[in-house]
């Protein structure tokens, strides 16, 4: 399978567990539904995600939302924050890349796996002094909004 950066255009239904393994035991669970909208722009894709966050020991959930920049860097796709600020570059034609962040003291470590497209995951091990998560994110194609 060879993914490009305009395959990834639409909105898509997302699920993200999140396990703190710092937090006491089933204390650190937490999970997010909702939305991801990956919109064109002038120089590539914008991804928005926006959704509940249910957290234990939190009756609320709270809307959570973030925003990156994706763009196509030859055969690569890299990820920018929305400011601007570098992130991580995938290759999307692997079926399971892998990259990293460095932001000290911190290191965020990701693996996507597209074996299932259109379904399709991203793993996240962040690990510094007072982080040990993992985050796994399912990402399928909300009905009605494949776009051409």
């Amino acid at each position: 399978m060879t993914l490009q950066l305009a395959d990834f255009t639409g909105l898509w239904t997302i699920s993200r567990q999140i396990d703190d393994r710092r937090a006491a035991s089933g204390q650190g669970a937490a999970r997010l539904a909702g939305t991801c909208d990956f919109t064109l722009d002038s120089e590539g894709l914008m991804q928005e995600e926006h959704g509940l966050l249910y957290m234990s020991g939190i009756d609320t959930p709270f809307e959570a939302a973030r925003r990156y920049l994706w763009r196509a860097e030859g055969a690569l796709i890299a990820v920018f924050f929305d400011d601007g600020r570098y992130f991580h570059s995938f290759d999307p034609t692997q079926t399971h890349p892998e990259a990293d962040h460095d932001c000290t003291p911190d290191r965020y470590e990701v693996r996507y796996d597209f074996s299932k497209w259109p379904i399709w995951r991203a793993r996240w091990r962040v690990i510094g002094p007072r982080k040990d998560y993992v985050s796994v994110t399912e990402y399928w194609r909300a009905p009605s909004t494949v776009r051409d």
